[in-house]
């Protein structure tokens, strides 16, 4: 589901920037690899070019690759990006990827909804418990807006959990114990940085993740290089699992992990300096840091996408459809996962 929501998502995205004026830019991508590493992107190469249009891709399309890529040698790959690593002996070329104004995009889909009949935005609001509906089918969803002492109630038909975080939280609510599904977490911190070694750089470049006993190769990519609209470099992210607390509930823990600090720094460094040799470990600056929701823990193997069904009844009414593990790549697959939801799971009718 990684793979065909990610491909058809990455065509709706670069039409809805083209029909909707979001700025957006395909910088390309540059999988670098030592001669060690290369069998890692000559892996990812031979599946490239066997992969296939998803479904409901338009016609014109299909008859060019739905991923090109092009192995290339070091010296080509410096030929992009001269201040390479002289041990990087081979790259993957990926002409195709991009960089997308995140915050517009959000606002283009948010007018969207505002334009559409019958609906409505709700902000500070909770949603504070869901239950099976006794006397309709569907779900009775409870909701407290803001600091109101009183919440509100409403019966919904259908309900999509796309919740981040917590909809493995919103899901495990309504089930047993035995049946609850397990949660892992892990801090990714990302590093701004200012100084050599990354002159004129115009490309995202990734790392060969880690392989091997102990390696992360499922759950990080590496700490690459990746580039705003504006130019700004920053490196990340990094993967630092968390233990959190048994109930999820303690705020001073969360708020603890989100604030970035320098602690990643050194780590951050030594592993650029890999590819990049000329960066100055004076040059990286906190930036920012997130919380990776995961289903699986460390040493765990692939998890793809999730997307759970459950009704409301034992007649199979009231619908709710729970998306779980929607990491890298959730923001390139979002509009697919949007029409896969919509049209393949509810048949157009939601």
């Amino acid at each position: 589901m990684k793979t065909r929501l990610c491909l058809r998502g990455k065509q709706l995205l670069y039409d809805r920037c083209e029909a909707h004026n979001i700025p957006y830019k395909k910088t390309g991508k540059l999988v670098v690899a030592r001669d060690e590493q290369r069998s890692y992107i000559e892996s990812l190469h031979a599946k490239a070019k066997k992969l296939s249009w998803p479904p409901r891709s338009s016609l014109a399309d299909t008859h060019s690759p739905v991923l090109p890529t092009q192995l290339i040698t070091g010296d080509e790959a410096r030929e992009l990006e001269p201040q390479l690593s002289k041990d990087i002996s081979a790259a993957l070329w990926s002409p195709e990827t991009g960089i997308v104004d995140s915050h517009t995009l959000m606002e283009s889909l948010e007018k969207d909804i505002m334009d559409a009949e019958s609906s409505e935005l709700v902000y500070s609001t909770n949603v504070v418990r869901l239950d099976p509906s006794r006397d309709d089918p569907g779900w009775v969803v409870q909701t407290v807006t803001g600091d109101a002492e009183e919440g509100d109630a409403l019966l919904a038909r259908t309900v999509i959990n796309c919740a981040g975080l917590t909809a493995p939280l919103v899901l495990n609510a309504l089930l047993p114990e035995s049946q609850r599904i397990p949660m892992f977490f892990a801090r990714g911190s990302y590093a701004s940085y200012r100084g050599p070694g990354i002159d004129h750089i115009s490309h995202l470049i990734y790392p060969c993740p880690a392989v091997g006993k102990g390696s992360h190769a499922f759950h990080s990519l590496g700490t690459h290089l990746t580039l705003d609209l504006q130019g700004k470099i920053r490196f990340g992210p990094d993967l630092d699992w968390l233990e959190p607390p048994q109930d999820y509930e303690d705020p001073d823990f969360w708020q603890k992990h989100l604030v970035p600090n320098d602690s990643r720094l050194q780590l951050m460094y030594e592993a650029v300096k890999e590819y990049l040799p000329d960066v100055s470990r004076d040059g990286f600056q906190p930036d920012y840091c997130g919380i990776r929701p995961k289903l699986v823990g460390p040493g765990a193997g692939f998890q793809d996408f999730v997307f759970r069904r459950d009704k409301a009844n034992a007649q199979g009414e009231g619908e709710m459809i729970s998306l779980l593990g929607i990491e890298s790549p959730g923001l390139t697959s979002s509009l697919a996962i949007a029409e896969y939801v919509v049209e393949d799971m509810l048949g157009g009718g939601a």
